[in-house]
């Protein structure tokens, strides 16, 4: 009988890969468990540091002079850096002592050394004696989430533990706003802003489209440029190019989109931020930790900068506020879409709906599930967000996706195995309305956006 999966045919090939896959799986379940043994023995240094003090008069400095020494004696071992070391005990003591689901989850393979790190970055910021209650709902969020997905969503929740609201430790933090330089090597420095996260946010993707928008004229131009003259600057060196022309002159310098000595389109394009305002975070400042308004990709907002942006006409962003009244779903019959199915679908999927990625929504593209030229409608069941990079990957590789109902995508490995992307969930309130829409009458059809 002809064999005809050699690794040389496609089907040879997704099970050299189902197999390679396999061992990668095997491989991270050992090391975690292997990672989890270093961190109880880590803590268990810890410990000891901490019985060196033990009936002495102890005090701050002398714990540091402990648990030093006993580092240094761990990093010379291991070749390693002492303050690193020192670094990890603290954290190992950490998860040990306050999150000890999220430590076992990690040693059975469930989570990652990042997801555990994770984890205990958030609980950094909440009260010590609410940290069991991070452990527990951080467990049962986690599976199915990457790294950056669940700090963003764990982010929301732990803000329920805070003793005051983010609105009141935003005003503190306010106070650290501040710019500073610092000098690197080969002529080159860091100039660091520090700044409300929305307003960072938007500066990067200002700076972002700006960017986007030179390369995009370049890559359309067809005339021979000079080596010499050919403009081959990265996304990342274009930004800080731009970002220095503006705080200098005010206005980018050479845009090369102008077409005469008027100003470019540059200077017109303004920053996108998509910000998830629960309609109670407006209505009831009280109920800020319990339903926070969310900076998508980034983590909660306070109320007060929420509520600003709400009331503004002036910001381009995307207003989401949630209602309990469930709506239409929106279709139509043509490839073009209207603007009140691109408001639903960034109030649905705020961001790429590859599983893992947490690009916003905004920066993303809306890509039709089913091909549009194979008979796929432009309706909500049949769209949705994906950034350029996991677009282009659905398009040119063997992935496959399906869209099933509530937005739920389904993806389908070149193996064979399938991986669910579900539309992160919002509170009770869950329907978005525009501003001028009164709830319909509970006894009628809903009303569409």
């Amino acid at each position: 009988m002809h064999d005809d999966t050699s690794p040389s045919t496609p089907d040879g090939q997704a099970r050299s890969l189902s197999a390679v896959l396999d061992e990668v799986v095997r491989a991270g379940k050992s090391l975690a468990a292997a990672d989890v043994a270093r961190t109880r023995a880590l803590a268990e240094a810890g410990l000891l540091a901490l019985n060196v003090i033990a009936g002495q008069r102890a005090s701050s400095r002398a714990a540091e002079l402990a648990l030093r020494e006993i580092a240094s004696e761990l990093a010379a071992a291991e070749n390693l850096s002492d303050r690193s070391l020192q670094r990890q005990i603290t954290r190992a003591m950490t998860l040990v002592d306050d999150y000890p689901a999220t430590l076992a989850a990690w040693e059975a393979g469930l989570l990652s050394r990042t997801h555990a790190h994770v984890i205990a970055d958030i609980g950094g910021e909440i009260p010590p004696d609410t940290r069991s209650e991070l452990d527990r709902l951080a467990v049962a969020l986690a599976p199915g989430l990457s790294p950056g997905r669940l700090r963003s969503r764990l982010a929301v929740l732990a803000e329920r533990l805070h003793p005051t609201t983010l609105t009141e430790r935003h005003a503190r933090g306010r106070e650290t706003r501040g710019v500073r330089v610092v000098t690197g090597d080969a002529g080159m420095s860091d100039l660091i802003a520090t700044l409300p996260t929305v307003l960072a946010v938007g500066i990067h993707d200002r700076l972002t489209q700006q960017a986007r928008a030179i390369i995009d004229h370049r890559d359309a131009v067809t005339d021979p440029v000079p080596t010499a003259l050919a403009d081959e600057r990265t996304t990342a060196q274009l930004r800080a190019d731009i970002f220095a022309d503006l705080l200098l002159t005010a206005a980018p310098e050479a845009d090369p989109t102008r077409g005469d000595d008027g100003p470019g389109t540059l200077g017109a394009i303004r920053a996108r931020v998509q910000v998830v305002v629960p309609a109670l975070s407006i209505l009831d400042p009280g109920t800020e930790n319990a339903d926070p308004a969310h900076l998508v990709g980034h983590g909660p907002v306070d109320a007060y900068t929420a509520r600003t942006l709400a009331e503004s006409t002036a910001t381009p962003w995307d207003r989401v506020l949630t209602h309990p009244v469930t709506g239409a779903v929106l279709h139509t019959d043509t490839y073009h879409r209207t603007s009140a199915i691109d408001r639903h679908l960034r109030a649905r999927d705020r961001h790429c709906r590859w599983p893992g990625c947490i690009v916003p929504a905004v920066r993303c593209e809306v890509d039709h599930t089913v091909d549009h030229a194979l008979g796929g409608p432009t309706a909500v069941a049949n769209l949705a967000h994906l950034c350029q990079r996991h677009h282009t990957q659905k398009q040119f590789t063997r992935w496959k996706v399906r869209q099933l109902p509530g937005g739920v995508l389904e993806w389908t490995s070149p193996t064979g195995r399938t991986y669910t992307d579900e539309p992160l969930p919002y509170s009770p309130a869950v329907r978005f309305l525009p501003d001028d829409l009164a709830p319909p009458d509970p006894d009628e059809a809903p009303a569409p956006f």
